[in-house]
């Protein structure tokens, strides 16, 4: 009997979480913390609501359990409303879940994030810069990079959705 399709992904992707792969924390301990920095200096003045919206939009996009688990955690954590979270991948059909400046930043983090597929566009671009002055603007696109580099690090590195090894640096 020949395994199904999906059994076959079934096993490709256990074997994959089974193997373990470099702790990039200690491996590259100085791009470690510099990306640290970076993120929080990209966090710095802005609403944490809107920082976990944006992480957990890109980290949809990408396809990262182990970001999106984290964030999501880290919203409902910060009072976050479930109804919101439940909406951010469908946000533009459940635009009454978020603010204008809120659907602004999804729009632009959607465009930053898939940027290889036609670029930031103009006017996603200018409704962004329409809710955020520019230092604030330059710290949401800041955010963006950040979670796009580590959705990139943790998918790279097979990080297990629901460790946090926050946590365990404690």
């Amino acid at each position: 009997m020949k395994p199904t399709q999906h059994a076959k992904q079934t096993a490709a992707t256990v074997s994959v979480q089974e193997t373990p792969r470099l702790n990039f924390a200690k491996a590259a301990p100085k791009a470690f913390k510099a990306l640290i920095g970076f993120d929080a200096a990209a966090r710095d003045g802005l609403d944490p609501a809107l920082v976990e919206l944006i992480q957990i939009r890109a980290s949809l996009l990408n396809g990262c359990a182990y970001c999106l688990h984290m964030h999501t955690s880290d919203a409902r954590k910060a009072g976050e409303d479930e109804a919101r979270l439940h909406m951010i991948g469908v946000w533009r059909e459940a635009r009454n879940f978020f603010t204008e400046k809120e659907q602004a930043a999804l729009a632009l983090t959607e465009a930053v994030t898939l940027v290889a597929q036609g670029g930031v566009p103009d006017d996603v671009y200018a409704r962004a810069a329409e809710h955020f002055d520019e230092a604030e603007l330059a710290r949401v696109l800041a955010l963006v990079f950040t979670i796009n580099t580590w959705n990139r690090i943790a998918l790279s590195t097979a990080k297990v959705a629901g460790e946090d090894e926050r946590e365990s640096a404690h």
